[in-house]
C-alpha cells in the first residue's frame, strides 16, 4: 500500500469521480478547492469524471461554479459524453427515445442526434439519471422494448446517487425495473467501463501509470480505474462504507477516508 501512496506522487492526469468525492449533493468538501489548485500548481491535470447523466457538460460548469469551483467544459469527461461518442461509432442515424432529462436531450442534440417522443418513430432507447422521471416514459420504454426491435442504451448502472440526506435511486435502478417488466438489458456506458479513462488519456496523451482515477463506489470508479489499468483510489467519503469495501472481490490500489489524503501527500 506504501508503494501506492508513493505512486500518487507520480500521477499527471487526476480523474475525479464529483458527488461523494468533492462534494456531497450541493456542500463542497472543505479541501476541494486546496487539492485542485495543488494539483493545477505542479503542473499536472485534473478532469471531472462523472457517471451522472441529468446534467449537461454546462450544467455541470454552473454547478462547480455556484460551489466556488473555476471550471470550463474542457474539464469535464461524461457519461452522456461517452453515449454520444458510442452513438456516434455504433448508431449514427438512428432517432433516440431518451429516458432522461431535459438537460441529456439538449447534449444529444448537440451531437447531432435526433429526439421523439414517438414509440413508431424510436431507433433506440437511452436510458439516463432521469430526475425528472414519470410513469409515462417508464410505459413507453416498456412498449417500446416490447413491439420494436431497438437498441437499448444506458448512460450508467449506478443505483443510487448521493445526496445531502442519504441516496436516491440512479440509471441502475430505474433500468433493473425495465428489466423486472420486460427481461431486457441495455447496453451500459460510462463507469465501470474503460472507455472515459481512455479518452482522457488519449486526449491528454498521458499514460496509465501516470493516470489515477479518484472515487467513492467499487462497482463504478475504482472498477473503471482498474479497467484502464490506471491507479484506482477509493475514497470513504461517500456511497462506499467499509461492510462493502471488505466483501467486494475488486480491491482499489489505495482506499483513503477522503481525497483530502491526496492533498496531504502531494503537500508532503
Amino acid at each position: 500500500m506504501m508503494e501506492n501512496i508513493d505512486a500518487v506522487k507520480n500521477i499527471r492526469l487526476f480523474l475525479f469521480d464529483m458527488d461523494g468525492t468533492l462534494y456531497i449533493g450541493n456542500r463542497l468538501f472543505d479541501f476541494t478547492k486546496e487539492l485542485l489548485e495543488r494539483i493545477r500548481e505542479s503542473g499536472s491535470r485534473y478532469l471531472f469524471m462523472t457517471n451522472n447523466s441529468s446534467k449537461s457538460v454546462d450544467d455541470y460548469v454552473k454547478k462547480l461554479k455556484g460551489l466556488g469551483i473555476d471550471a470550463d467544459r474542457e474539464d469535464f469527461i461524461t457519461s452522456s459524453q461517452a453515449t454520444a461518442l458510442y452513438l456516434k461509432e455504433n448508431r449514427p442515424n438512428d432517432r433516440l427515445y431518451v429516458c432522461g432529462t431535459q438537460s441529456l436531450k439538449k447534449e444529444l442534440c448537440g451531437e447531432g442526434f435526433t429526439i421523439t417522443e414517438s414509440i413508431e418513430d424510436t431507433d433506440c432507447i437511452v436510458m439516463g439519471f432521469d430526475t425528472e422521471l414519470n410513469f409515462k416514459k417508464l410505459e413507453d420504454v416498456c412498449k417500446i422494448l416490447l413491439t420494436k426491435n431497438v437498441g437499448y442504451i444506458a448512460t450508467n448502472p449506478d443505483l443510487v446517487c448521493p445526496t445531502e440526506y442519504g441516496s436516491v435511486p440512479d440509471c441502475g435502478s430505474v433500468c433493473e425495473m425495465i428489466y423486472n417488466a420486460t427481461k431486457m438489458r441495455p447496453i451500459v456506458i460510462g463507469k465501470p467501463q474503460p472507455e472515459m479513462p481512455l479518452i482522457a488519456m488519449k486526449k491528454y496523451g498521458v499514460d496509465k501509470a501516470e493516470t489515477a482515477v479518484i472515487g467513492d463506489r467499487i462497482y463504478t470508479d475504482i472498477k473503471s480505474g482498474i479497467a484502464a489499468g490506471a491507479l484506482s483510489i477509493l475514497v470513504m467519503s461517500g456511497e462506499c462504507d467499509r461492510q462493502t469495501l471488505v466483501s467486494s472481490d475488486v480491491k482499489p490500489d489505495l482506499v483513503i477516508d477522503s481525497a483530502k489524503e491526496i492533498l496531504d501527500i502531494l503537500k508532503s
